[in-house]
């Protein structure tokens, strides 16, 4: 059901790039680029997808000499989920996150921050990279890479659009003229808008599964729960510094709510992500019938 919902949430971000390039551009024309635009993004977000984020959050790779420890973990809980070992990377500073790259399986990396590594015990830290291997084996790497190209894309038209409506000509020919005073406003102030309510309702999504698989993985339900209590509290002491359409990628991120403050939100509210898991541990502690 999750892979039903994330092809429609990618695919009305798709159609609503085209249809930005019709309001903006106007006429065949329009939808055209639109399209162009679309089919070169994703292309774009799906070979490039780890170097884009990771370049975003300015992270390094890191040797099996400087964190022995680590490699090994991601080397096992890999081995364990049957792909192959991501590339590990560490991104400098305090703020404690992590997150996953990589357009498949083949070509994936894992980064953690230097803050995370502080923060959590052996047993957390392994709940959160079985986490970023979740997303890893799901393809949700690559699936936000793109999301988060299109609406990049979506927001570059809406600034095309603001200078249209202040007469800028996009040709005089009325088949390619994006003369539609509404048909610009829309595109200016509410196609961002529903762009990133779209993308993170698909990371919101995805998350969830991630929490689950990471769950399956480990054995252990509860030590990514406490993993979560800890990073939402480091969260919004310190957050990690990026390109905000970069920031579904994240494991954590303190703009998180419940009710309606969670439409605008990229992860779902941390407290009920821990009862999900919480509620996994009592499962997986319940007898087997004979």
């Amino acid at each position: 059901m999750n892979q039903i919902k994330t092809l429609g949430l990618l695919s009305l971000l798709s159609a609503l790039l085209v249809s930005i390039g019709y309001l903006v551009i106007g006429g065949t024309g329009g939808i055209l680029i639109g399209i162009a635009m679309a089919a070169v993004m994703n292309l774009g977000s799906w070979y490039f997808s780890d170097k884009i984020a990771l370049n975003a959050y300015r992270a390094q790779p890191i040797s099996r000499e400087q964190a022995p420890g680590l490699h090994a973990m991601l080397e096992r809980l890999s081995q364990k989920a049957g792909i192959p070992t991501p590339a590990l990377y560490v991104v400098p500073g305090q703020a404690a996150n992590a997150f996953a790259t990589g357009r498949d399986p083949q070509h994936a990396a894992v980064a953690v921050t230097e803050g995370i590594v502080n923060l959590l015990s052996e047993e957390e830290l392994e709940g959160v990279i079985a986490h970023e291997l979740s997303h890893v084996m799901n393809r949700d790497t690559l699936t936000q890479a793109v999301a988060a190209t299109i609406a990049g894309a979506i927001s570059q038209l809406a600034y095309m659009a603001q200078w249209a409506s202040y007469g800028v000509a996009f040709g005089d020919s009325d088949d390619r003229r994006g003369g539609n005073p509404i048909g610009l406003l829309l595109a200016m102030f509410l196609a961002p808008l529903a762009a990133s309510l779209i993308q993170m309702s698909l990371s919101r999504t995805r998350e969830y599964e991630a929490d689950a698989g990471a769950a399956r993985l480990t054995g252990k339900p509860r030590a990514l729960a406490s993993a979560l209590q800890k990073l939402e509290m480091g969260a919004q002491r310190m957050a990690l510094q990026a390109n905000p359409a970069f920031s579904p990628l994240l494991i954590i991120n303190s703009f998180s709510g419940e009710g309606l403050k969670n439409l605008f939100a990229t992860h779902p509210a941390t407290k009920e992500r821990i009862e999900r898991l919480l509620k996994m541990e009592q499962q997986f502690s319940k007898p087997k019938a004979a």
